[in-house]
């Protein structure tokens, strides 16, 4: 068993155990009638970086990336430092996430929340817009395409939007035409290896309607330059700002970076 099979494996179990500790009723009763910010609006605003910049204590590769950052400080500096979007991660078990973070960081800022999690059930997309987030992740690699066709309707019908992310032109093959937004993850989800090329060549076959997001490996203002060539809009940004002692820091300078070489995410 894999890393990627022990965490589905282990979200199964995560999940089952909060539908016993809170209804579906009393997610729907929580969720804000106001609606939420559109992350495919703000990766295609030109006038913006593109970066969706993540809040991740740790991962199953790296271990603790950073166990002191606050979440409320760092999600706040990274909208202040002009990010399009942000990505908070609320696995638990391999991430060090929750629920409560996403939560935090949707009452200090007010761009586009990306639920970054293992999403295999509706309950969990309810739990999203509950929360606060504005689009959740469908991962190719752990769904079949019937399930992503479902859950990507259902998501749309609460007013997300949906980040489908694949590794290889064969997930690809399980893209639903309701979905607008389409990630590479240049890291292998098996091994952890990663790879910016992977963009690059998947990135070939994404539907020209979509907005193509580029995530993992993203480092240098350099890689934004070179896979902008390649028509993509948005770059998730995770690792190279939680490891340093203050990620928002690092990310105002970045995207300072960026503007002060002109870079600016292509209009439609």
């Amino acid at each position: 068993m894999n890393i990627l099979d022990k965490i589905v494996a282990n979200k199964k179990v995560e999940v089952a155990e909060k539908k016993v500790m809170i209804s579906e009723k009393q997610l729907k009763n929580s969720i804000s009638p106001k609606p939420v910010p559109s992350l495919k609006a703000f990766l295609e605003n030109p006038d913006k970086s593109g970066i969706i910049c993540e809040y991740k204590r740790m991962s199953p590769s790296k271990g603790l990336i950073n166990g002191t950052a606050k979440v409320q400080d760092v999600t706040r500096n990274y909208e202040q430092a002009g990010a399009s979007a942000i990505s908070v991660l609320t696995d638990k078990a391999f991430f060090g996430g929750t629920a409560q973070d996403l939560t935090d960081a949707r009452d200090v800022t007010t761009i586009p929340i990306l639920r970054k999690d293992f999403i295999i059930d509706p309950f969990q997309i309810l739990e999203a817009r509950a929360i606060g987030a504005s689009a959740i992740l469908l991962i190719a690699a752990i769904l079949e395409k019937d399930e992503i066709k479902s859950l990507a309707q259902y998501a749309y019908s609460l007013g997300l939007e949906v980040l489908f992310e694949v590794h290889n032109t064969e997930e690809l093959e399980k893209y639903d035409p309701i979905i607008e937004i389409v990630g590479v993850n240049n890291r292998n989800l098996k091994t952890f290896e990663v790879n910016i090329e992977t963009s690059v060549e998947v990135g070939k076959f994404i539907p020209e309607n979509c907005v193509k997001v580029a995530e993992s490996g993203i480092s240098d203002i350099r890689n934004i330059q070179y896979l902008k060539q390649f028509g993509f809009e948005g770059f998730l940004i995770g690792e190279n700002f939680m490891k340093t002692n203050d990620p928002g820091q690092a990310c105002i300078d970045f995207i300072k970076c960026i503007k002060d070489t002109g870079i600016r995410t292509q209009s439609r």
